[in-house]
């Protein structure tokens, strides 16, 4: 008896190649979900940063007088104007106050990232000069 020759496959057929390109295209959806993600973390972690740094700028003002009560019209309210200009080093949609209760001053920031309706951030920190 005569064993019928076989013949070696051939490349793919088309259903495994489809697959393969599904189980490719998933990962590609995955990798750029996690890139969009860390972009999206970094820029909170910058907008943080920036309003520690707005914030202490305010508190080093307040230490160099030796008081809290430093002047608001030549003092807090430039500092306020340019923590809500983020052209100018400040945050987006933001606000800066500073509230002094007798030798304690709180200076807080409040701002809402850029493209977002819902969120919304604070940093606050407390300057106590006896």
């Amino acid at each position: 008896m005569k064993h019928a020759k076989t013949t070696p496959a051939r490349g793919f057929s088309l259903i495994e190649m489809l697959v393969g390109v599904l189980i490719i295209s998933f990962g590609l959806l995955g990798l750029l979900t996690l890139q969009a993600r860390a972009l999206q973390a970094s820029v909170t972690t910058e907008d943080a940063q920036r309003a520690a740094l707005l914030a202490n700028e305010m508190a080093a003002l307040m230490i160099n007088a030796n008081t809290v009560n430093v002047d608001d019209a030549t003092v807090v309210k430039p500092w306020a104007a340019r923590a809500a200009d983020p052209a100018s080093g400040g945050m987006p949609s933001g606000n800066g106050t500073v509230v002094v209760n007798g030798n304690t001053a709180r200076i807080t920031l409040t701002w809402k990232p850029t493209g977002s309706a819902t969120d919304s951030y604070r940093y606050a920190t407390d300057v106590v000069i006896p």
